[in-house]
């Protein structure tokens, strides 16, 4: 079965490069998939998870957003951040989703505050969903080593 080369990266460094045979983002109209030789295709991305098989096995990345852009034999996703999920610190994330609901209740004062607070919330949320999925055993117990760059 032909394969899809997908890079992730980041502002501040490549986190992925990995022949993969699907890969599932979060666009900013629903979630796509992508699978070796589809069209041509740049899209904006949403805050979500991003998620990849290599053989049998499942891998996923919590994202900030970003844009992705499709080829037939490559998928380049530039994140505004990516975490791998077995990265993620659960407690972590838990502790910024309550402290970010708090906030929300407690009336922000401007718009732009109460877009930060729904953001951070939402990345909190974003983080914990990937970590909990990763947890739940029906995924691979780390990235492969060549995926390292």
């Amino acid at each position: 079965m032909p394969k899809i080369k997908l890079d992730i990266v980041t502002a501040e460094r490549q986190v992925l490069s990995e022949e993969v045979d699907f890969v599932s983002a979060p666009g900013v109209d629903g979630i796509l998939g992508i699978l070796p030789r589809h069209a041509p295709l740049l899209t904006a991305l949403a805050e979500g998870e991003l998620r990849y098989k290599k053989g049998d096995v499942e891998y996923n990345f919590a994202i900030g957003g970003g844009f992705m852009e499709v080829r037939p034999d490559q998928v380049i996703v530039l994140a505004d951040s990516a975490e791998r999920a077995d990265e993620i610190d659960e407690a972590r994330a838990e502790q910024a989703r309550e402290r970010a609901k708090q906030s929300l209740k407690e009336k922000p004062r401007t718009d732009v505050d109460y877009a930060r607070l729904e953001h951070a919330l939402r990345r909190a949320e974003v983080r914990l969903h990937a970590a909990r999925r990763k947890r739940g055993g029906q995924r691979a117990p780390s990235a492969s080593p060549e995926s390292e760059v």
